[in-house]
């Protein structure tokens, strides 16, 4: 399946933030850090706010990179996702910024997170 981006990009914001919780959990690697977020936000059911423009940092991963072997499965449900809050999924510039709209909406959803078992509870962040 299509992934809804190629490479994932994270804001300045979201680096700080990944930052914090690569030391809150001592998990050493972006793109799980971001597998968390992504589910995080998805398991919502507003749709995210839209992103305003945001400075970009240096942390991007391929799609392959980010979703590692359930990479269609991310990609089926951001697409599942995005048709329920109505994007139109054959404009693929609003399915890559529904995306990233998720993925900054749930790295700021798990900031808190204290370690690795409060990731693993709905109400530990």
């Amino acid at each position: 399946m299509k992934p809804p981006v190629d490479t994932v990009r994270v804001s300045q914001r979201g680096k700080e933030i990944l930052i914090k919780l690569k030391r809150n959990t001592g998990l050493d690697q972006w793109n799980v850090l971001c597998r968390w977020a992504i589910c995080a936000s998805l398991m919502r059911d507003s749709k995210p706010p839209r992103l305003k423009s945001m400075e970009e940092s240096n942390i991007e991963m391929t799609w392959r990179t980010f979703a590692g072997p359930q990479a269609d499965h991310f990609a089926a449900l951001v697409k599942a996702r995005a048709d329920q809050h109505g994007v139109d999924l054959q404009q693929a510039d609003e399915v890559a910024d529904y995306f990233r709209a998720h993925l900054e909406r749930g790295i700021s959803n798990i900031q808190n997170v204290r370690n690795i078992a409060a990731l693993l509870t709905e109400r530990g962040y």
